[in-house]
């Protein structure tokens, strides 16, 4: 029995040592994506300038469509293909359903509580399903539909009150901050019942604060970047960034707590119709889950995402056109055409103005409201491509590049709405509010914003560019993309509109 237990144990070693040595080999199996030459301490922070998917993408037109960099002591893998983008949101998107922990948004987001920045995990998951129950879903679309069209005529009757006693004469305005007030008053609309802008609008004040406040802890949270890097720099943050942003986030909670307390006083019917009513009646029944620190967080996560990446897309979408007043004409005669001139655009026309949504598209395409999506991270372990991505590693998907990418996209960098009508597009990688589990729910909210601004101010007015130059259209740093020169324009009320404008 000896012999044959140990003839048994020999050929079943021999078997495994030839399986061993004889399967195939993948050369990547253990091997990281790869990598540029790095230098110590920094990594590759040496190599990028702002703004950063411009620097990415000319590193993977050298390197490849997958990189494995370090910044600091953070790695990070950067995707430039829509075909690996798509292996890490489905294959590997539970792996990468994460957020990495930046100190320099630590005190931004309440230290990451908010439905953005928070980890994957129960806090996540109850977020986003108040979110899409209580302010995203197409019920609760659908039944805010005639508030939007209020804010739209809002903002037509500014503007036509705003232009000059001669209704001929071409008046300025900057497209930024008249997309903003309607972006805002739509959200804030949805989550607290208020508006900020308008002629029956009672709380300038407030509004100026919250938007000063915004502003500010942008600014604060963008000069303390090197703590994402840099652990030991955090001494020096402390010092020179921390203390004045703590202080200016704790401004921005207790504006916000102030909206919760304001609607919990209120008994009137509207109070049912906001997010945060809604909320205040489920915190009777779960206090415990329901919190006001909940509410606060997603109260500001819908004001400071929403208002801000869907103003930036106006205003993107507006330059373009001025920079084709072809696109702007055909626009113009569509709407023309199907809603006619005895009445304002309304979210109903909107499925029907096929070249209207073809901008849109088309502006999402050439600037995406976040060009790097939001950062994810390697929860686990996992393999992207055949390569080895360790967890702890931060995921950058570089949508702007994948948006411009020549093999995808003929003539890329040209604003051609046209490749968007007619299902022409089918198929084609396109994801501006990104894929996977962590994609934006708002995306439904953002194109009807979107469309109601541009097609009631393509409707009602004639634009132009100041002194017929080219607008600039250089794009700046940051997560979310804006403008580095805001857009000033020219307009004036369509002659055949003036009549129904005055009717506002």
């Amino acid at each position: 029995m000896e012999p044959l237990y140990l003839i048994a144990i020999s050929l079943l070693l021999s078997s495994l040592l030839l399986k061993l040595f004889l399967a195939p080999k993948s050369k990547h199996t253990s091997k990281l994506p790869p990598s540029p030459p790095s230098l110590p301490i920094i990594g590759h922070l040496h190599l990028l300038k702002k703004p950063l998917h411009h620097s990415l993408s000319q590193l993977s037109a050298r390197y490849g469509p997958i990189l494995y960099l370090r910044f600091g002591y953070r790695p990070t893998l950067v995707i430039s293909s829509p075909q690996l983008a798509e292996e890490c949101f489905t294959t590997n998107d539970l792996a990468f359903a994460n957020r990495p922990s930046f100190p320099s948004v630590k005190e931004v987001t309440n230290n990451y509580t908010t439905i953005i920045f928070s980890k994957y995990g129960p806090l996540w998951r109850n977020l986003r399903k108040v979110a899409t129950v209580y302010v995203l879903s197409n019920h609760r679309l659908l039944s805010s539909t005639s508030s939007r069209n209020d804010e739209a005529r809002y903002l037509v009757r500014k503007l036509f009150v705003g232009s000059a006693d001669n209704k001929l004469a071409f008046q300025k305005v900057n497209v930024k901050v008249i997309a903003f007030e309607y972006v805002l008053n739509v959200v804030m609309g949805l989550t607290a019942g208020k508006r900020y802008y308008g002629e029956e609008a009672k709380d300038w004040d407030e509004a100026t604060q919250f938007r000063q406040l915004i502003e500010k802890v942008a600014a604060l949270a963008s000069g303390s970047r090197l703590v994402d890097f840099f652990p030991w720099f955090r001494i020096v943050n402390s010092l020179l960034v921390h203390r004045e942003l703590k202080a200016v986030v704790k401004r921005r909670n207790e504006f916000s707590q102030g909206l919760v307390d304001e609607i919990r006083k209120r008994v009137d019917a509207q109070k049912k119709k906001t997010m945060i009513g809604d909320l205040l009646g489920l915190q009777d029944r779960e206090p415990e889950v329901y919190t006001d620190a909940l509410i606060r967080s997603l109260n500001l996560s819908l004001l400071q995402a929403g208002s801000d990446t869907s103003s930036n897309t106006i205003e993107w979408a507006m330059s373009l056109l001025l920079n084709n007043p072809h696109a702007l004409a055909k626009a113009q005669h569509e709407i023309d055409t199907v809603v006619g001139r005895e009445r304002l655009v309304e979210e109903s026309d909107v499925s029907n103005l096929s070249y209207l949504r073809a901008i849109i598209n088309e502006t999402l395409r050439l600037h995406p409201v976040v060009p790097l999506d939001v950062p994810h991270e390697s929860a686990t372990e996992c393999f992207i491509d055949g390569y080895r991505v360790p967890s702890g590693t931060t995921l950058l998907i570089n949508i702007h590049a994948i948006h411009r990418d020549p093999a995808i996209w003929k003539d890329p960098t040209e604003f051609r709405p046209e490749r968007f009508e007619n299902g022409k597009a089918e198929g084609m990688w396109f994801l501006p509010f990104g894929m996977g589990r962590r994609k934006c729910p708002g995306e439904g909210l953002a194109i009807r914003m979107i469309a109601l601004a541009l097609g009631t101010m393509i409707q009602c007015f004639e634009w132009e560019r100041i002194g017929g130059k080219e607008v600039d259209m250089t794009e700046g740093p940051g997560i979310v993309m804006a403008k580095v020169v805001r857009l000033d324009a020219m307009y004036r009320p369509r002659t055949e509109m003036i009549a129904l404008l005055v009717g506002l």
